[in-house]
């Protein structure tokens, strides 16, 4: 279940195979920021400025190192739009495809755009024009306030030598409050010269390299994971939990939806759902219950309500409370009634009397002792959902590499077994 609105402003989902899940108050744009900021800190990339001249452009090519579910391709492309929207990015697979060890499966690199090409075909005589226009206005500037004509050529310098730094560090020209104040259009002129000039198309790429690959690698293992378990646990749907990392719920929950599986709710503001801790403070699944139903009638709230139950004791109470009292209640958890066996097998016999006790009254979820192996012989039992934590909070990232050699990382990948 999710909430009805998200706050991911700018981004467009039209093209998404699979959007992600909404959320009131969840920044996705934010969240990009916020990884490059952590992996740039107060200085960029020291090693592209020490090894990567600033006008080379490359190509760049995803290589799978592993055979899994591919997941993250449309927010590797936010990633790479807001390090540089100049960067295109093509792919032959969708979020959702599989993709096998040794398949390469998308290429990024720069794209000319009509401004970038104008800009290359003008360059001399653009760099002339705005140096001069440059140098004129702040000329002016200088006589209008009483400055000698050394200063002025000074103050010349200066934006000379600021110019040619913002062209290789991409750098923001930040000038006096006097000058910005008194005559802004030189500064957007320079902003302007700045951004048709800036071919940083190889740095961008390395830069956003590892923050793509982290977002994408986590996802596809979650994906992976979550396809395998949703086939396995047919009839019954796979549902992840809250167990997610921090910060990242909506990207974790949004790789669950790709691999085939649906959601639980996304945190603890759109359903509500009466826990064992819940229920032992209330003093028993009846009084919690009631609670529940007074609290959602006083505040004019409609959503879904779930109760935990761990025995048939449990079971039967809540049955017979919805049968005497108008109830919002919509799902039954069965908790830890899967138990385990001393040869690796489950007994599902518990839960499966659960599941005959509610009779199709409310929806049902099992949840504990869920892995691979057993998910299917649960989801033969009759019940409506499956939730496994595992998806989320047990991961394991799914190998994919960026390459700009790929015969070179081929050759590196087969001596290693992971090409």
């Amino acid at each position: 279940m999710s909430a009805p609105s998200t706050r991911n402003q700018g981004i467009s989902f039209e093209s998404m195979i699979v959007k992600p899940p909404a959320h009131p108050t969840y920044d996705l744009k934010g969240v990009i920021k916020l990884a490059l900021a952590e992996d740039a800190g107060d200085r960029g990339d020291v090693t592209c400025m020490a090894t990567i001249p600033v006008d080379m452009e490359v190509e760049a090519y995803f290589l799978a190192k592993e055979d899994g579910v591919v997941a993250g391709i449309a927010l590797a492309e936010m990633v790479f739009n807001e390090v540089d929207p100049s960067l295109k990015v093509e792919w032959s697979k969708r979020d959702g495809d599989d993709i096998r060890k040794g398949l390469q499966f998308g290429k990024v690199h720069g794209k000319r755009s009509l401004r970038a090409s104008r800009a290359s075909s003008h360059a001399s005589l653009a760099t002339a024009l705005g140096f001069v226009v440059l140098w004129f206005k702040i000329s002016q500037l200088c006589r209008l306030s009483g400055w000698s004509l050394q200063r002025s050529l000074l103050v010349r310098k200066k934006f000379q030598i600021i110019f040619a730094l913002a062209q290789s560090q991409r750098v923001w020209m930040v000038v006096s409050e006097r000058i910005y104040t008194c005559h802004k259009w030189p500064l957007i002129i320079f902003h302007v010269a700045l951004r048709l000039f800036d071919t940083r198309r190889a740095h961008s790429i390395v830069v956003a390299e590892r923050i793509v690959l982290n977002f994408m690698q986590r996802m596809s293992g979650i994906a992976t994971l979550t396809k395998a378990m949703a086939d396995a646990a047919h009839p019954a749907y796979i549902l992840e939990t809250r167990k997610t990392a921090p910060g990242l719920r909506l990207v974790d929950k949004w790789a669950v939806l790709i691999g085939g599986g649906q959601n639980h709710r996304m945190g603890l503001f759109d359903m509500v759902m009466i826990k064992d801790n819940h229920i032992s403070i209330a003093g028993g699944v009846i009084n919690a219950l009631k609670t529940v139903d007074v609290y959602l009638e006083e505040n004019a709230l409609q959503m879904g309500v779930e109760i935990e139950t761990r025995t048939l004791d449990e079971v039967n109470d809540v049955l017979h409370y919805a049968s005497q009292m108008k109830t919002s209640l919509t799902r039954i958890m069965l908790d830890n009634m899967v138990v385990p066996q001393a040869n690796g097998d489950v007994d599902v016999s518990m839960l499966q009397e659960a599941v005959e006790l509610i009779n199709g009254k409310f929806e049902t979820e099992a949840s504990g002792n869920v892995t691979l192996e057993t998910v299917h012989k649960i989801g033969q039992t009759g019940v409506t959902y499956i939730s496994s934590g595992a998806l989320t909070h047990s991961v394991k990232a799914l190998d994919i590499s960026l390459k700009i050699d790929t015969e070179l990382a081929l050759k590196v990948g087969r001596r290693t077994n992971r090409a």
